[in-house]
């Protein structure tokens, strides 16, 4: 999954990136809201984290800006007013949720959690189909209830799959939304990865959960259960 966080004090923005990117999550960042306008037009992110209190383009003016452009990814928003108003004018703007600074950083990571799970449907961190089910929260894989050992970079490929079961997923859409804008789209690093947990989770050939369709991508065919 990738975040984009917009926030300009610089120490708390180096935390987030570096406590999202130890969770697994691949992070850009912008430090104002003309910059973070830009990026969240021009790449693919699956949840943003912006600061109300942004120079330049404030940030109740930035979702409002995205929103109007149909960018619907969720939102989260940092205030560091405990007014009620200032939640509301916020979740009014179009965010999803909210948190007024000083907060621990287990709770905004369980709150974007949560908003990627709702975005996509799901309503609990278990994530199954068919006979894979895959934790969210433990990040942990079992197919047939037998316990599956990924590489972090595998498990991501796969969570963001099957939270897209029986879409097709381009492998440039693919790595858009595992790394960050600096990583090079025309490795063939997601091809490997495909072909590692095809054998992993399917070494008998058995359950065929990722289909291959040449020249448009990927998709998990295994239904949500």
């Amino acid at each position: 999954m990738r975040l984009l966080v917009v926030e300009d004090e610089a120490e708390l923005l180096a935390q987030l990136r570096a406590g999202l990117q130890a969770a697994g999550y691949a992070v850009d960042c912008g430090t104002d809201g003309d910059e973070g306008l830009y990026l969240g037009c021009e790449h693919p992110f699956d949840l943003a984290i912006v600061d109300l209190g942004l120079p330049g383009l404030p940030g109740i003016e930035l979702i409002k800006r995205w929103r109007s452009r149909g960018i619907g990814f969720p939102i989260l928003i940092l205030t560091a007013q405990g007014r009620w108003q200032d939640k509301v004018a916020g979740l009014d703007a179009g965010a999803d949720d909210y948190l007024v600074k000083p907060f621990h950083f287990a709770e905004l990571l369980a709150r974007v959690k949560a908003l990627l799970r709702r975005s996509a449907g799901v309503a609990r961190p278990l994530l199954s189909c068919g006979p894979v089910v895959l934790d969210m929260g433990a990040q942990s894989v079992r197919v047939e209830d037998r316990p599956v050992e990924l590489t972090a970079q595998e498990y991501k490929v796969l969570e963001y799959l099957m939270l897209h079961t029986g879409q097709v997923i381009s492998k440039t859409a693919l790595t858009e939304h595992l790394y960050d804008q600096d990583f090079d789209l025309d490795s063939n690093v997601i091809e490997v990865f495909i072909a590692r947990l095809r054998k992993k989770l399917d070494p008998d050939n058995r359950l065929r959960p990722i289909e291959t369709l040449r020249g448009r991508g990927y998709r998990f065919t295994l239904e949500r259960t």
